[in-house]
């Protein structure tokens, strides 16, 4: 026994050895990665040639803020991943200070790895384009091909080049939705909606088969203030008629019969572009401007993430006004309790607010939201600190992107004045319960229930139960309610009747302009029309700060994001890969957004699907 005994305290002491040495192997590894991370994220201030072209290429889709965290960020920049985002006021600050550098002789839009972004930012981003072409420089886009968002920003450029084996692709906006209620049937999977307003559509993908009379007829309404938004836009850019613009579309089979099925030939006797030419004649175009690189025979160019980094230097040593407007993001699901970038924390944006309220330096606050709603209690918890910021005095403006509906409107309406772009979705005054429950999907395989409460509410929310009546009359009471609370909320700080907001509620959406007319909007403008307004409502002289205010996560927080990702990607990485399926990812991607929600065990929700 001794002698087990001994061998006994041998294994225990080699496994404690070894455990020890994973230990403080694991935190060499960490501290080299978090070393590897902190070079990539502060980088070096990169030389600009002294005659170049901006070259600004947007990568991933253009969104208000970056989700994650800046520790993946940093992580991608340094392995080399092609960013899945790019930040529109960095771009915008990128163009506008390029105006006026005389190093800078042009810009070219590289907008091949430009995937996606809304509408009004696109427009802001424009606004930007043009404004540097005022200056006297060129602004030159080239392309393999140009899908319909590449094309708007590519339309605002002096000389556009297609190549000769390219096409442009202008399809119109298309509203259409995956409907789950056939398969949810066959599968008897019970799906309870709960809702006020008869426009409010989030849960009619699992509670019908086609699109309701009512979605219908408010989509044709603000599908086609959109689409009348981009061709007027790329209309008056391109010196066309907006017809023109339609036509391409619609006559695009015959317009391409005719051109001998040369789709790059199609968009040259359109207009769209203004030549055909090959990556290599299009460099010399611009070499003409910009200079020859002597390296590689193109011309000299100048990286836009290179020359984001000089800007950012030079502000790290700019002196900071005295008082200033802050601009505090809001972009994504809102959501309860605390969140990280690329979604809306109840709790993560009201401290954001509280924070502005209590900084002396703070005069006023802008309130960025690009938002289709999601929980009511932290839409709440967001629009209490709207108002405690109003009542300590300081001025806050909303300003809309391209989407600031249901929830992205509740947390705007208690602002001193509320801007949206033309072109920006908003309104969806409603409110909406789900529940699912799969007892009859269970009972398929033999799997039952049964059990006994205490009182009529013992269980009676399980999803492996049928929901009982006084479950079902909870919800809708509380939905009616919600909305109630909702309507009233919004005629109080729109100061109209709540008859008034009723008619322009029941779930509706609204484009910016029609919104504007409404009267739920106050003007139609950008974010820097915004924070002008909030500086005026301030009484702010010239020469104010303006401020981007962003959450910060505790570097607890990063660490334990990293490693939850990092065992998603391993999980991730040992399953098959299966194809694409854009119509059920669709639908799958409005039911996790649900399932999010639903999660947090919240019973009401303010929320529409992100549109583009």
């Amino acid at each position: 026994m001794g002698i087990l005994r001994g061998i006994g305290a041998v294994f225990r002491g080699l496994l404690r050895a070894l455990d020890g040495l994973r230990k403080t192997l694991h935190l060499l590894l960490l501290l080299m990665i978090f070393g590897t991370l902190l070079v990539a994220s502060r980088g070096s201030v990169p030389l600009i040639p002294r005659s170049a072209a901006l070259v600004v290429a947007p990568a991933g889709r253009i969104v208000e803020e970056e989700s994650g965290d800046p520790l993946q960020r940093a992580w991608d920049r340094a392995s080399g991943s092609a960013p899945q985002e790019t930040r529109l006021r960095d771009l915008i600050d990128t163009v506008d200070r390029a105006r006026d550098d005389d190093r800078i002789r042009a810009l070219v839009l590289d907008l091949n790895e430009l995937e996606g972004g809304g509408l009004p930012a696109l427009q802001d981003l424009a606004r930007s384009i043009d404004w540097f072409r005022e200056s006297g420089k060129k602004v030159y886009a080239w392309g393999e091909v140009f899908d319909q968002r590449q094309y708007y920003l590519a339309a605002h450029a002096d000389e556009v080049y297609l190549d000769p084996f390219g096409f442009v692709l202008l399809e119109g906006y298309g509203y259409f939705r995956t409907y789950l209620r056939g398969a949810l049937d066959k599968l008897a999977v019970d799906v309870h909606v709960f809702k006020v307003g008869s426009h409010k559509s989030f849960a009619d993908t699992f509670t019908r088969s086609d699109m309701s009379p009512e979605d219908r007829e408010q989509t044709a309404i603000w599908l086609g203030a959109l689409w009348a938004g981009y061709r007027s836009d790329v209309a008056a850019a391109r010196k066309l008629e907006a017809a023109a613009i339609q036509a391409y579309a619609d006559e695009a089979a015959a317009g391409v019969r005719s051109s001998g099925g040369d789709l790059a030939q199609y968009a040259l006797a359109r207009g769209l572009v203004d030549g055909l030419k090959t990556r290599g004649e299009f460099e010399q175009i611009v070499a003409a401007v910009a200079g020859t690189d002597d390296d590689t025979g193109s011309y000299r160019a100048a990286d836009w993430a290179a020359y984001l980094t000089e800007l950012r230097s030079e502000r790290l040593l700019e002196r900071r006004g005295e008082r200033g407007v802050d601009v505090i993001v809001a972009a994504g699901e809102i959501l309860d309790g605390e969140q990280p970038p690329g979604t809306v924390g109840g709790d993560t944006l009201a401290g954001l607010l509280r924070e502005a309220r209590n900084d002396e330096s703070t005069a006023a606050v802008v309130l960025r939201i690009d938002s289709p709603g999601g929980s009511m209690m932290a839409s709440e918890v967001i629009r209490r600190e709207v108002a405690a910021l109003r009542a300590a005095g300081k001025p806050v403006v909303a300003s809309m992107g391209t989407v600031a509906a249901s929830g992205g409107y509740y947390i705007a309406m208690d602002a001193d004045r509320i801007l949206a772009a033309p072109t920006t979705i908003t309104g969806s005054i409603g409110v909406f319960a789900i529940v699912a429950t799969f007892q009859r999907t269970l009972a398929k395989i033999g799997v039952t229930n049964d059990g006994f409460g205490t009182t009529v509410l013992s269980g009676a929310a399980r999803p492996d139960r049928e929901l009982e009546p006084p479950v079902r009359e909870i919800l809708q009471a509380s939905v009616e309610h919600a909305y109630r609370t909702f309507v009233d909320n919004v005629a109080r700080a729109r100061k109209r009747r709540p008859e008034e907001i009723e008619s322009l509620a029941q779930g509706r959406v609204w484009s910016g302009v029609d919104a504007h007319a409404a009267g739920i909007v106050d003007e139609l403008g950008d974010v820097d029309d915004a924070i002008a307004e909030a500086a005026r409502l301030a009484g702010l002289d010239e020469g104010y700060d303006v401020r981007w205010v962003e959450h910060r996560l505790s570097w607890q927080e990063l660490l334990a994001m990293r490693l939850q990702e990092a065992t998603a990607g391993l999980v991730g990485g040992l399953l098959p890969q299966r194809p694409a399926l854009p119509g059920l990812d669709a639908a799958l991607t409005e039911a996790r957004g649900l399932l999010t929600l639903a999660a947090q065990r919240r019973p009401v929700y303010l929320c529409r699907c992100r549109v583009e």
